[in-house]
């Protein structure tokens, strides 16, 4: 991973860091908060590595823009993304999260922006 990587995932990780319990982001939104709007991808990967990360990141809190558990393949054995939303109180159907959009937190609405 080079150094720009680097940077980059610790920037995803101190926003996703502070994702309030019982409540989820995406992607997309993690990107436009640390200026790099369009970059929701490579949140996604930061996401998929920050099980390797030294800080305690909430990833299970991270979805796709319409709620979707699309990372959930990365948390190990099946099922444990879903397990750690419905710990929260969150209801999921087919990989779904139920009422997404009350429950969405956006960083640049939610956080002063440095």
């Amino acid at each position: 991973m080079t150094e720009k990587d680097q940077s980059f995932f610790a920037s995803v990780y101190e926003v996703a860091a502070l994702i309030p319990y019982g409540r989820v982001t995406s992607y997309g939104a993690i990107a436009a908060y640390i200026g790099s709007k369009g970059s929701a991808r490579m949140v996604g990967w930061a996401m998929n590595h920050s099980h390797h990360s030294a800080m305690s990141i909430p990833a299970h809190r991270v979805l796709n823009r319409n709620g979707q558990l699309t990372g959930k393949h990365h948390f190990g054995a099946p099922g444990i993304m879903q397990q750690l939303l419905e710990q929260e109180g969150h209801t999921i159907i087919n990989d779904s999260l139920i009422g997404f959009q009350k429950v969405f937190w956006d960083p640049t609405k939610e956080l002063n922006h440095q």
